[in-house]
């Protein structure tokens, strides 16, 4: 497989439309330049298809396992952790007095991007160390920060994420995992299932941020707490050869990402160290699981994008049939790339790509702006914004990386089928970032139950005023192409309007209509937002010249008629498809 970094496109959306000056108003940022995130970038880029692109299919085919109650990570893990950790890619977005390099959240997400794409399994073994980080960082007392915020951030220990339990995923009020008080420590006891990273041969210790329910607290949601428990005991803030009452159950035995050790782990008696306040745990947690569900959508973001570069490689050296219309050569075929069907295919992969980076080069700059600006309405204006975008990019980016592993499968033809091109891995490994960190009908339905109902709808209602002022303030232009965006985009935002109208109403008058309808809606709000962007972007550079722009404008005109479209069946769907789900009853599923 190959994979180039997509550095060009990352720098025209930081300096022909975020524009760096914005990032410069930023605390910590105020000398950072395009030149230094291009090269911090490139390196980072070439790091990713050099070390561990290679590896990738390694860690599929001999997966991790489970050997004398420990993890051991696939040939090449280890040495190629050792040199990430050595060039400090582990700690780029925390904080310099942790020895991070303090760089954007928004550099931390393009570089999310490159390692997804080519090797997730390697990539998830530090991932959750960088919520640990933010969960410790938020709400842990000092002395825990200044002793471990340091060890995560260098890499020499990792974080991860214990919250389902067998008998419970997304709803955590039901867990049954308890923390007791005794001596002045508490005690877990407990099993926790799907933990991302659970255990390896690859850090010193490993942090494991665990939900449980103190003994005597209130059921539900009100009585959990969150619990640092280091699967290695401590003594003087360093981890010593004991275990600390943490034990490895088992490895998932996965359709993907096989690389990585996914674990059953059980905590008996682990001595826990209680971060914020009792049963306060899940409201500081939900601070680590929204960031992660950002990133694992910029995880399907850099699925799209290794399979498109690789489909659209092979499309151009491919011969198969001759294409009516195409001049010929002294070949005896045409390459693929010139049927319309598979431009079609790889045009569908390439403009929600492109859309879809800047979707989340949006989202990530106003996480930026939400932790460093001194502006309090700036930083409340950019929570509201990530707080209402975070399931879509959950969402969108997810199912685009679905898609287009799929695409890129049908591309490759019987090719993509078998497993020595890659492209099965791909299907494979992306398959899961619909499903963790919440089913994405289970974030279309908190989109639609949650966030477009927070503060009694006034968050959506000022967003759709800023985007209706920012569309409606473009002037036409003499550039048909631009004119034609924005008319398509404006026509679209109509509609747009009145349907989420009818969504709000409906989750206030008959909810499961709603429910019912939100997956539908949850795809339809994202093919606006992405349109949005595109004509925000294109009347960015309505005065550039070049064959990079008039790519740009290309592909835009392509996502307004080739995939916004798809928002009218959908609209039909939301509005006249949800009630027939509320006819059928679980009777009518008895064959």
């Amino acid at each position: 497989m190959i994979y180039k970094p997509p550095i060009e496109d990352i720098v025209f959306l930081l300096k022909d439309w975020i524009g760096i000056q914005n990032i410069n108003q930023l605390k910590g940022h105020e000398e950072l330049d395009i030149e230094d995130i291009s090269f911090i970038l490139g390196e980072a880029g070439k790091f990713c298809s050099s070390e561990l692109l290679p590896i990738n299919s390694v860690g599929d085919e001999v997966g991790a396992q489970l050997i004398d109650g420990r993890v051991i990570t696939p040939p090449g893990f280890k040495e190629a952790y050792k040199l990430y950790i050595e060039s400090g890619w582990t700690g780029i977005d925390a904080n310099v007095e942790h020895g991070g390099s303090g760089l954007p959240k928004l550099v931390q997400f393009y570089f999310d991007e490159m390692l997804s794409a080519c090797n997730l399994a390697f990539k998830l073994y530090s991932e959750l160390s960088h919520g640990a980080y933010q969960l410790l960082l938020n709400s842990a007392a000092q002395n825990i920060k200044d002793a471990y915020l340091p060890k995560l951030a260098s890499g020499a220990w990792s974080g991860t994420m214990c919250l389902t339990e067998p008998h419970c995923g997304t709803d955590l009020s039901l867990i049954k995992t308890q923390a007791s008080f005794k001596d002045g420590r508490y005690f877990i006891n407990g099993t926790k299932i799907f933990i991302t990273s659970g255990d390896q041969d690859l850090t010193e210790n490993i942090l494991h941020m665990v939900l449980a329910r103190i003994e005597g607290a209130p059921e539900g949601s009100r009585g959990i707490s969150v619990f640092m428990v280091p699967r290695n005991q401590l003594r003087d803030e360093e981890a010593i050869g004991s275990l600390n009452g943490v034990s490895v159950g088992s490895i998932e035995k996965k359709m993907g990402i096989k690389g990585s050790g996914t674990c059953v782990l059980n905590f008996d008696n682990a001595e826990g160290y209680l971060i914020g306040d009792e049963n306060k745990g899940l409201a500081a947690m939900f601070t680590m699981m929204n960031a992660e569900r950002i990133t694992v959508g910029i995880q399907g973001l850099g699925f799209a994008d290794i399979a498109y570069q690789n489909a659209k490689d092979y499309a151009r050296e491919r011969r198969q049939s001759r294409v009516p219309g195409v001049k010929h050569t002294n070949k005896k075929a045409d390459p693929i790339i010139e049927q319309p069907e598979i431009k079609r295919l790889l045009l569908r992969m390439r403009s929600q790509i492109e859309g879809g980076r800047a979707l989340a080069t949006y989202v990530g700059y106003h996480v930026d702006v939400m932790q460093k600006s001194q502006e309090p309405a700036k930083r409340q204006r950019a929570d509201n914004i990530v707080s209402l975008l975070t399931p879509v990019v959950k969402c969108y980016l997810s199912d685009l990386g679905m898609e287009s592993s799929l695409s890129a499968q049908q591309v490759f033809g019987g090719h993509g089928y078998v497993h020595d091109y890659g492209m099965e891995q791909l299907v494979r490994d992306c398959r899961i970032t619909t499903i963790y960190e919440g089913t994405n009908e289970v974030q279309a339905a908190d989109f639609v139950f949650r966030k477009l109902m927070l503060k009694d709808s006034h968050l959506i209602e000022t967003f759709i005023e800023e985007w209706e002022s920012s569309l409606f303030h473009e002037a036409s232009s003499d550039d048909a192409d631009l004119d034609l965006i924005l008319v398509k985009t404006k026509q679209s935002f109509g509609r747009f309007k009145k349907v989420t109208a009818w969504i709000i109403e409906q989750v206030n008058i008959n909810p499961l209509h709603a429910m019912g309808a939100s997956s539908e809606y949850t795809r339809y709000f994202s093919l606006n937002m992405v349109a949005f962007l595109w004509a925000d972007i294109m009347a960015a550079i309505s005065n550039k010249e070049g064959d990079f722009y008039s790519s740009k404008r290309k592909l835009a005109k392509f996502f307004i008629l080739h995939i916004l479209p798809e928002t009218v069946s959908l609209e039909q769907q939301i509005l006249d498809g949800a009630s027939i789900l509320s006819e059928f009853e679980s009777a009518d599923f008895n064959d």
